[in-house]
């Protein structure tokens, strides 16, 4: 099977005037840009907008030039998006000062749990799976990208624990193992499109806001303890949830190569959960106590992000209606 994947995506359908405009700028023309305030902070408006900007500092879009990735225009109005995303998101989600409490209750499996991946390793059928791989690809094909730009941001034990991550997430010099080629792998055994940004246009404003949070805070040094709370949230929730969807392929008869990328995750992750607290969090912590906010502001809202994008699939499956987001909604967005 050919795995190799486009470049560079194609741009998506706007979805309000706020991402017209910007996939106006991005074409090259000039543009009258709408009040960024009046968009819905969550809405796919606002965040396909702010996807579309970030997507220039990773492979960008097929026809954009490449100058746009530093554009004076566009990166103001980037600016104007993520103080409303930001906002919404200190509004929304409580502060806190004491990390290990936090990674304590992320570690915590509670029994009547009902997640995604509790839904599909009980009951939920292969068309629902078919979503959620397709809905994830917007951030495991760029897997471990938002969270490499921590590494010039952190230095001594911490930045050299995140390159040890790092490094098994690109495969551990072996291509074929990349985390990101394994997710692949596992779309193409699922017959969906294996090209990087393939469903951008299908997909809900809440998977957006997840890959946008990890962007924002990879994006900013100031923002820098924050994503690696969003990352460790990662690692020490990633294994149970991958035994699960393990179970859930197994038991919908999905191929070995479907199978893959979870089971790696289910004891690679094991691995970087320990990593993540004992040798980033804590030297960090203890070099910068100061930035205990940011990490839990990284956890809490990473954590309620997930949720609310779970919260959308479920919503619509237990309802026998696809997650998909239809483009015909762009007037409602």
């Amino acid at each position: 099977m050919n795995t190799t994947m486009p470049s560079t995506p194609v741009l998506p359908a706007p979805q309000g005037p706020v991402s017209a405009a910007v996939l106006s700028a991005l074409r090259g023309n000039r543009t009258a840009f709408p009040t960024v305030d009046r968009a819905a902070p969550y809405g796919k408006d606002l965040q396909l907008a702010l996807y579309c900007c970030y997507e220039t500092h990773y492979r960008g879009f097929e026809g954009v030039d490449p100058a746009r990735e530093w554009d004076p225009t566009l990166l103001t109005v980037r600016t104007e998006l993520e103080r409303v995303f930001l906002d919404a998101l200190r509004d929304d989600v409580p502060t806190g000062t004491d990390v290990e409490d936090e990674l304590a209750e992320l570690l915590v499996e509670h029994v009547d749990a009902f997640g995604v991946s509790h839904h599909l390793r009980r009951q939920g059928e292969l068309w629902q799976l078919r979503e959620y791989v397709a809905h994830r690809s917007l951030y495991h094909l760029k897997e471990a990208d938002p969270q490499t730009f921590a590494i010039p941001r952190l230095e001594g034990p911490p930045k050299a624990a995140l390159m040890t991550v790092q490094h098994d997430e690109y495969g551990a010099g072996d291509t074929e193992r990349a985390h990101s080629k394994l997710y692949a792998d596992m779309m193409g055994e699922l017959s969906l499109s294996q090209a990087y940004g393939a469903y951008l246009d299908s997909a809900p404003a809440e998977m957006l806001a997840e890959v946008n949070f990890m962007s924002l805070c990879g994006l900013h040094r100031g923002l820098r303890a924050a994503l690696i709370g969003q990352f460790a949230t990662v690692e020490l929730t990633s294994s149970p949830g991958s035994d699960r969807l393990v179970k859930a392929m197994r038991r919908l008869g999905c191929g070995p190569a479907a199978i893959r990328f979870y089971a790696e995750h289910v004891e690679a992750d094991a691995m970087h959960e320990q990593l993540v607290r004992r040798k980033v969090i804590a030297p960090l912590l203890s070099a910068e106590p100061e930035l205990a906010p940011d990490v839990v502001l990284g956890i809490r809202a990473s954590t309620f992000l997930t949720a609310r994008f779970e919260g959308r699939l479920l919503h619509h499956w237990n309802r026998g209606e696809s997650s998909f987001h239809e483009v015909a909604e762009a007037g409602n967005a």
